[in-house]
């Protein structure tokens, strides 16, 4: 956050994002009890909601992060360290565009539209199904579907 709190770009990426998480897990790995965990999931929690709210429209935040399948409901979710980000938060509920890499023989590409197997989403009609793995295209049609780039009257 105290990276973010002067913003002098327009887009950041952080990647890998669940390493913010893992990386506080490792650290505190052996203090006992439940406490830790909620402060790790707040702290990931906080982070997500201080860009939301606190950074100017035109700055974009892309955080990069693994998967993983749900063991209950067989759906590809976020990776994360415990329940209460799953459960209680569930991360990618923060974003209104989750986009997935899929590898098909012909390369990498993003899945940009859920089919009921994960928790992909954007807007219906700012992206094709499938589309080139270049996040730099999709800054650019995320900029122009809310009109980010244009002057303030």
């Amino acid at each position: 956050m105290k990276a973010l709190a002067n913003p002098t770009l327009k887009k950041y990426v952080i990647d890998d994002s669940q390493y913010l998480l893992v990386n506080e897990m490792f650290d505190r790995a052996k203090e006992l009890g439940y406490n830790k965990f909620t402060d790790i999931a707040l702290n990931f929690r906080n982070l997500i909601h201080y860009i939301n709210k606190s950074l100017p429209d035109d700055v974009i935040v892309y955080f990069l992060h693994h998967t993983e399948l749900d063991a209950t409901s067989g759906k590809l979710k976020a990776k994360t360290i415990g329940k209460m980000l799953d459960e209680k938060l569930t991360v990618e509920g923060c974003f209104d565009i989750v986009l997935l890499t899929q590898l098909e023989n012909e390369g990498h590409y993003f899945l940009t539209q859920n089919s009921g197997d994960s928790t992909v989403k954007s807007p219906e009609d700012m992206f094709d199904l499938k589309i080139d793995n270049d996040l730099k295209m999709v800054d650019t049609v995320i900029r122009e579907y809310y009109e980010l780039n244009k002057e303030e009257n």
